[in-house]
């Protein structure tokens, strides 16, 4: 007894302690704010003045403790404002930057944001949070640089915004150390929106490594964001590293797709595919091995081909990193299609002529396909030893002869208060699941699946509430723009940062059209 009072006084004089040394700094300058950046202390907190700061390049070099970071942050969330040239380094292990606006600037090459200091001095252990990027655009848009680079290990950016990017360059970038460990960034919560429709490769949304570390593990999870018109290119996410999970990420009105292209072993579960029959708009592309697909939702999707709702593309004999390896062992399995163009497409090619490796020992299980367009599978080339198990698929031609393990019969899906096309209880996706699948715990609304026999397509048939739904601009990004009127370069942010003209709001996980003010 004894010993644990002592414990306890030594803990609570630690705390004490903690709290008084800790300090808040506000600065109102660049020599003020570097001062207090080479003073700071874990736990510290250096506020940025309200106000414009224009043309300035932070260095945020510093180091905090587990459970005492230094934070940089706006004095006011949201009334910091970097223009012009400005930049933001973040270069040290437990930093925090929060609460501040980029707006009305450009780089010129490199990174806006970047998780480093230098070549070798990179950031473990930080977080971006509840920051703005709008329009940080350069005037000829060939100018190449990303918005934001994560270096290090265990990166978070969390909960921002980012709209309006029109050059070439990545909005996002996870860059891996070339033969080091996995960098285990997090992507979360965050809003990605309007990006224009560039004219090429390079303008990518989210690319999570390169085609020289593609055989590496990067670990990164891409969670809960909502991507709006994110029509740059094909790629709206471009994985290239091995074993990245993304999950709960809502896709609206994307002339694109979410692209397994180089890699391997990754993840991709609980997300929704709005195309609100966008030209252009797509699912999953799977190129490479062991990859895992489950819990998706599809609907209303535009594309056919390699932009198919799912396009499993061939692979190059004896590929190079940088071309396509064979897709093999890949699983898609308990996912929901709706009134897409073209639900499967497989063994698509590129244009290069090499792609002559089919499809091979991949796994099409347990999904639903509802569509009166199509086919719905498209065998462009056939796969080799392709087991298709349990599906039930109803509308347009499977495509296909008749082939065990598709079931064709209306699977009585009808449109839920939530927007969802969803199965009632006489629907007979109820525990038709068929083969094992272990993994495959939950459905897309995180509500537990049955340890027996299990429902077929996304949503395991549930009268409670779900405990997961679609994201829109309101669920995601700074909290602080989302019960508030801000306008940035042109942009009503106040709500979803979508422009004054045409917003997309989500109400009861609905997507709904409306015309703001």
């Amino acid at each position: 007894m004894k010993r644990d009072y002592f414990r306890y006084i030594v803990l609570l004089v630690s705390v004490l302690f903690t709290a008084v040394t800790r300090s808040d700094t506000l600065v109102g300058n660049m020599t003020e704010l570097n001062t207090a950046i080479d003073a700071a202390q874990p736990g510290d907190t250096i506020l940025m003045q309200n106000g414009v700061w224009n043309s300035v390049v932070i260095d945020f070099d510093a180091d905090g403790l587990l459970g005492q970071p230094i934070t940089l942050r706006a004095e006011v969330d949201g009334q910091v404002s970097l223009e012009g040239a400005s930049k933001l380094q973040i270069a040290g292990d437990y930093l925090v930057v929060r609460g501040l606006v980029f707006t009305n600037g450009a780089a010129s090459s490199g990174s806006v944001i970047e998780f480093r200091g230098g070549s070798s001095d990179l950031s473990n252990n930080s977080r971006l949070t509840e920051c703005v990027m709008i329009g940080f655009n350069p005037v000829d848009p060939t100018v190449n640089y990303k918005w934001v680079s994560i270096y290090g290990v265990s990166n978070r950016v969390d909960h921002c915004h980012f709209s309006g990017m029109n050059h070439i360059g990545v909005t996002l970038t996870v860059w891996p150390t070339s033969g080091g460990p996995p960098g285990y960034a997090r992507i979360d919560g965050n809003y990605f929106g309007d990006r224009a429709p560039g004219t090429g490769n390079g303008f990518e949304t989210i690319r999570i490594g390169t085609s020289g570390v593609s055989d590496q593990e990067a670990g990164a999870v891409v969670e809960s964001n909502c991507f709006y018109r994110c029509n740059g290119e094909i790629e709206i996410i471009s994985n290239k590293t091995i074993g990245n999970e993304y999950r709960r990420n809502s896709f609206v009105e994307c002339a694109g797709q979410l692209t397994l292209r180089h890699g391997g072993s990754c993840r991709v579960e609980g997300n929704f595919f709005f195309g609100n029959n966008v030209s252009g708009s797509s699912g999953v592309r799977v190129i490479g091995p062991n990859h895992v697909i489950v819990n998706n939702y599809f609907a209303d999707l535009e594309g056919t081909g390699t932009r198919a709702a799912i396009a499993i593309m061939n692979g190059v004999p004896d590929s190079p990193l940088n071309r396509y390896l064979q897709a093999t062992n890949d699983v898609i399995a308990f996912n929901t299609f709706v009134n897409c163009e073209e639900t499967f497409a497989i063994g698509t090619e590129s244009s290069g002529g090499d792609t002559t490796l089919p499809p091979a020992d991949c796994v099409i299980a347990n999904n639903v396909v509802l569509s009166n367009r199509g086919p719905l599978i498209d065998e462009i080339n056939e796969p080799v030893n392709m087991l298709y198990e349990g599906n039930i698929m109803f509308g347009a031609a499977t495509g296909l002869p008749p082939t065990p393990g598709i079931i064709v019969v209306d699977p009585l899906l009808s449109l839920a208060s939530d927007g969802l096309w969803r199965p009632g209880t006489n629907s007979p996706v109820l525990n038709a699941a068929l083969g094992s699948y272990p993994d495959v715990l939950i459905d897309m609304d995180r509500q537990s699946r049955e340890t027996g026999s299990k429902d077929v397509g996304a949503d395991e048939i549930d009268e409670s509430a779900p405990l997961f739904s679609p994201l829109g601009p309101e669920d995601v990004g700074p909290r602080w723009m989302r019960s508030s009127t801000l306008l940035i370069n042109g942009f009503d942010v106040g709500n979803d940062g979508a422009t004054v003209t045409d917003r997309v709001v989500s109400t009861s996980s609905t997507f709904h059209r409306v015309v703001c003010p």
